[in-house]
């Protein structure tokens, strides 16, 4: 008997679940994330499923780790300090593919050097320029990500880069290469970014993750999940923190083929920050091709083709004042519930909401507190923001008695998004409160920040809602409308026709929406969703059946969708990818892009099957690395040849192999 534990940390909830034998869900538990120290939340979450099965610690075969906490911080735009270094490109290249939007004011430099397509030396490395960039530009930095121009092709200048970096700091190193075999520089070198924003974030996870294993008594190895729903090793998702995104809601989609046996429908899992949408079609989910978006970047990372959308159960409620009638958005920014805040510091949220509706003005912050996030490395912050910073302390506070100037204003959300600081305000979370259909934290609180809210005025003068219980209810109605466009726009996407317009056009066009209203006149319109949806996550039970409603689709609510991430990290498989390129430089020569550089070869079998080889032996090695046992290898070649002269010639392959195996577990 093999007792599998998998545990989600998400932005709120860490779950936790044990599986006996890949085929029963013996236990769940739920603990709230504790942004502050992971393992609390995580150790209470293991600690709550372990005592409710009555399983030793000793007994765990296996344990697995999803985590949303890397698709949170890129769709909220939170992560350390980064620099990169980018060689052999112009300036002109950062404005491509959202390099400069992904490195949000951080340091870079255009360095000299570089490959051509063929993978000879395009210009000497310029190691001078990058030893004086970094005395002057490398405190401070908590990783870095360094981008050559064909470096796919000859890896050899980002590796000699890597290495002065790592003498001169210290800091972590993300490599362009490593994350892809693709061309493509700008888009490698925002995936890099990424990754070495990440790397801070991941690294105290896992590496908390795993201490708690061990104090608990628990000695199996941990897995994680990656974007594309496969397991590797703790250790390679710290060094690859980047293939993690999308890590919890690619393993909800295991998760919930897991639970239901569904061939085809659409898979939509809403969490505290996030709601993510994927197709399962004959059983499994797709991989996206383009690589794996999330918020507003497109990364060149393997995983789920996933629509993820900043709307959840904690997303921050948005009035709008536009125009006479008014109304509310959701999201994208994750808040803490005033209902939770108030769970841990009473008596200042009770007394600053009583004063606020004494009050007989509205304040521009009322209903909103600020705490900062203690153990987070604070690192490169201006005067004002350390300054910011030291006023918040370690206490909850109104953040109008915080925010004293307009230009703070700026400050606090820089602090927001390096993780160093939590705002609190008014969600859907507290508007499930308001209603009765959630009881885990402060009602009166969440009453009393919803009645705070409700007396904002709107463009017509009026206020936005005549008391707490119908702002609650105009919340939840926004939900439910957002969370059903995101559906929308995931199934235009999905359709195999072109409708003529982008799919976020299409699931609001008015046409559309008349449809889902069933109009009836001198031409009748209905709409649906053809396909069933399975709705997970811990508020799954209450939100969706409004959207099956509104789509007039049948909505699957599995037993366990609150704990789907979870049951999907244990019992995924180990799965490696290795992909390389064989090119003809010249007439003859076939020429072989590995890892330690180019090797060429006078015909093209031999080069295609030295390259199979050592994609395979790379691939098999990550996976036995991983813990993969009966491992099974399945190589896929793409040759593109050309006619010339009535001959067939060839001119480019490229190979991609696949290692995949179970986790090696010990039967107890």
């Amino acid at each position: 008997m093999a007792l599998l534990l998998g545990v989600d940390t998400g932005g709120t909830y860490t779950d936790a679940v044990l599986v006996r034998d890949e085929k029963e869900v013996i236990a769940t538990a739920k603990s709230l994330t504790t942004r502050q120290d992971l393992a609390i939340g995580v150790g209470g979450a293991i600690r709550a499923v372990l005592n409710q099965s009555g399983v030793a610690p000793e007994q765990v075969s296996l344990a697995a780790l999803s985590t949303t906490l890397a698709t949170n911080a890129l769709v909220e735009g939170q992560g350390g300090r980064v620099a990169l270094i980018y060689i052999g490109f112009s300036e002109n290249d950062l404005d491509r593919h959202g390099l400069k939007d992904a490195l949000k004011g951080d340091p870079a430099l255009v360095l000299a050097g570089g490959h051509t397509y063929a993978g000879s030396e395009a210009a000497p490395l310029d190691a001078v320029a990058l030893e004086a960039f970094l005395q002057t530009e490398g405190p401070g930095v908590t990783g870095f990500a360094v981008a050559g121009v064909f470096a796919t092709r000859n890896p050899a200048h980002e590796i000699e880069a890597a290495r002065i970096i790592q003498e001169m700091t210290g800091a972590p190193v993300t490599c362009s290469h490593q994350l892809s075999a693709k061309l493509n520089g700008p888009k490698r070198a925002v995936t890099a970014v990424l990754n070495a924003r990440l790397i801070g974030m991941i690294d105290r996870l896992i590496g908390r993750a795993q201490d708690t294993l061990r104090d608990l008594g628990i000695e199996a190895p941990m897995m994680v999940v990656r974007g594309d729903g496969a397991l590797m090793s703790g250790e390679q998702a710290r060094e690859r923190p980047i293939e993690t995104i999308l890590s919890g809601p690619a393993a909800s989609i295991v998760g919930a083929r897991w639970m239901t046996g569904v061939e085809h429908a659409l898979v939509s899992d809403i969490g505290g920050t996030t709601t993510d949408v994927a197709l399962i079609k004959d059983g499994k989910p797709a991989i996206d091709p383009a690589g794996a978006r999330v918020g507003a970047f497109r990364t060149m990372v393997e995983a789920v083709a996933m629509r993820t959308t900043g709307l959840g159960g904690d997303s921050q409620v948005h009035l709008t004042t536009s125009g006479l009638a008014g109304g509310l958005t959701l999201g994208p920014r994750r808040v803490v519930p005033v209902s939770l805040i108030a769970s841990e510091a009473p008596e200042v949220v009770h007394a600053a909401l009583d004063a606020q509706l004494r009050a007989s003005t509205i304040g521009e912050h009322d209903g909103r507190f600020v705490r900062a996030v203690p153990g987070v490395p604070v690192a490169g912050l201006s005067e004002r923001e350390a300054g910011l910073l030291a006023r918040i302390g370690m206490h909850v506070h109104p953040l109008g008695q915080i925010l004293r100037t307009r230009m703070e204003h700026g400050s606090l959300n820089r602090l927001v998004d390096r993780g160093l600081v939590q705002v609190s305000g008014v969600t859907p979370s507290d508007a499930s409160h308001v209603l009765g259909r959630a009881d885990a934290w402060d009602r009166e609180a969440a009453e009393k920040a919803l009645t705070v809210f409700a007396r904002r005025r709107v463009g017509s003068g009026d206020m936005v809602a005549k008391d707490a219980a119908g702002l609650a209810q105009m919340i939840i109605d926004q939900l439910t409308e957002q969370t059903a466009l995101t559906l929308l726009e995931s199934a235009f996407s999905e359709e195999t026709e072109s409708f003529g317009l982008p799919e976020n056009e299409l699931a609001r066009h008015v046409l559309m929406q008349r449809a889902l209203a069933g109009h009836r006149g001198l031409v009748a319109m209905q709409a649906s969703v053809n396909v069933d949806v399975v709705g997970l996550g811990a508020s799954a039970h209450s939100y969706y059946p409004a959207v099956g409603e509104r789509l007039h689709c049948n909505m699957i609510l599995p037993e366990h969708a609150g704990v789907a991430n979870a049951i999907g990290a244990v019992v995924g498989r180990i799965t490696m990818r290795r992909s390389g390129t064989v090119t003809v430089p010249a007439e003859g020569k076939f020429r072989v892009h590995l890892e330690s550089g180019p090797v060429d070869y006078q015909a093209s079998g031999e080069a295609l099957n030295a390259l199979e080889a050592a994609l395979a032996a790379e691939a098999r090695g990550a996976a036995e690395e991983a813990g993969a046992k009966d491992i099974h290898v399945h190589v896929e070649r793409d040759i593109r040849t050309a006619q010339v002269e009535a001959r067939e010639v060839f001119v480019e392959g490229t190979l991609t192999v696949e290692a995949s195996g179970r986790p090696r577990v010990a039967h107890g």
